[in-house]
């Protein structure tokens, strides 16, 4: 799947289709022997969109694999609703679906927004139903996706929208995200997109083919990318309260009157060197980062996988142990990667990990040895002035007293990932200036 753009949008006009890649927005239309051309459904040239909410695809894992992802093998017949927080609201709204790790046609035979009630309900005098180029319909090939188009769906800040689709065919589960920290609903036989409620025949905290929610807004709003691993994802948190690291720095922005969409491009158990239980950071980056359209900086937190990863259930045994200097080799290719696209990118050191998963099946995950080599990386990105700027998460958590520890004030419980409160100590870390960003000044008073 190398390469695959993630924001390959696919505009069917009649029975024929124009692949557009990302950042790219043309005019596509049918001629259909000797009959007047058909425009399709375009965005003007000069509109302002900004994407304000994603989700990292990841490709289903073996049934071999030590982690069981738990979703159901396919749906079909079955309508699923989802339910996202955006970081910034807009006059207009769009939604990608996506099939990039598919082997098959997806088809969604329809798809709804609306705005959230209680458990797993809409409130339907909101719901609208979403088009594609027209059509209430869509066939997503195998290795793409597709955005609906713009929806009269007027959205604040922080807002949380409902997404619904019905897939009337088998559709694998090939394309998700793990971690989704959100409760998404999967009903029974039928179309239920504009159901108020429905009877969820499954639950999942899983992400089934939603991955991104677009805004229109008056000018062009800047976009931080947060790229990382579960710490990034938001593993420790409270499920559906939002209290990842990129949601409360999106609290944060609108809280300072600072203008900017907050993207988590965060994949629990990634890797940098090597696919983990998402593609490397190597593979993806590219697909995840530049197929946002106004990308300010890149937040860049990643490696304690590779370095807690060997000799774990999690890896073949014969998998060698990657140095520090490994690591900061993938380091550079990416920090090149977004310099080569004009984006700035922050390093954050790795947050501590002593006795993680201590007591379990994962308790090799830490070592003294694998210590000294997260120590090795961080001062590397401390010092090396290789990053455009650096935020030191590694100081923020860590307990005074035990710096190879998690302070326990932050630990979520497994010694690894913070909890509510340590990734708001986190977004507080972290300098708009360093990313670009100015705070909006504050009205003159009369």
């Amino acid at each position: 799947m190398t390469g695959i753009d993630k924001k390959l949008r696919i505009l069917h006009c009649g029975s024929s289709g124009l692949r557009l890649s990302a950042g790219i927005i043309l005019v596509a239309t049918t001629l259909a022997f000797g009959a007047q051309a058909e425009q399709a459904n375009v965005i003007p040239l000069d509109a302002h969109w900004a994407d304000s909410w994603s989700a990292s695809e990841q490709p289903d894992w073996s049934r071999e694999f030590w982690v069981v992802n738990g979703l159901p093998r396919a749906l079909q017949n079955q309508t699923i609703r989802q339910f996202a927080r955006i970081s910034v609201g807009g006059s207009q709204l769009r939604v990608e679906i996506s099939n990039i790790f598919g082997t098959t046609p997806l088809v969604v035979g329809s798809a709804h927004v609306a705005r959230p009630a209680k458990d797993g309900a809409i409130a339907a005098a909101t719901d609208v139903a979403l088009t594609f180029s027209g059509a209430d319909s869509i066939t997503i090939p195998p290795g793409a996706s597709v955005w609906s188009d713009p929806a009269d769906f007027p959205t604040g800040d922080l807002e949380s929208v409902a997404v619904s689709f019905f897939l009337p065919e088998t559709s694998p589960t090939t394309t998700f995200h793990n971690d989704g920290r959100q409760i998404a609903y999967i009903s029974g036989a039928g179309d239920f997109t504009s159901a108020e409620s429905f009877d969820a025949q499954v639950t999942t905290q899983s992400r089934l083919f939603l991955s991104g929610i677009s805004v229109e807004t008056e000018t062009a709003v800047p976009e931080i990318v947060m790229f990382g691993d579960s710490i990034t994802d938001g593993d420790g948190t409270t499920r559906g309260a939002n209290t990842r690291l990129p949601d409360q720095l999106a609290d944060r922005f609108v809280a300072e009157g600072i203008e900017a969409a907050v993207l988590n491009e965060g994949i629990s158990g990634d890797r940098v060197l090597r696919d983990g239980l998402g593609t490397s950071a190597l593979e993806r980056f590219d697909r995840d980062v530049f197929s946002h359209p106004n990308v300010k900086s890149v937040i860049f937190l990643m490696g304690i996988n590779d370095i807690g990863w060997p000799g774990t259930p999690l890896t073949d045994a014969s998998e060698p142990q990657p140095g520090a200097k490994e690591i900061i080799q993938g380091y550079r290719q990416i920090i090149d990667s977004a310099h080569t696209h004009g984006i700035r990118i922050i390093g954050a050191t790795m947050t501590p990990f002593g006795g993680a998963f201590a007591g379990g099946a994962l308790e090799t995950f830490y070592s003294p040895e694998k210590e000294e080599i997260r120590l090795a990386v961080n001062d590397w990105i401390r010092t090396s002035g290789a990053f455009d700027g650096v935020v030191d998460f590694d100081a923020v958590v860590r307990d005074p007293q035990s710096p190879g520890h998690i302070a326990q004030k932050f630990d979520s419980g497994d010694h690894l990932h913070p909890n509510d409160d340590g990734y708001k100590a986190m977004a507080a870390a972290i300098a708009p200036d360093m990313l670009g960003l100015k705070v909006k000044a504050a009205p003159a008073s009369d």
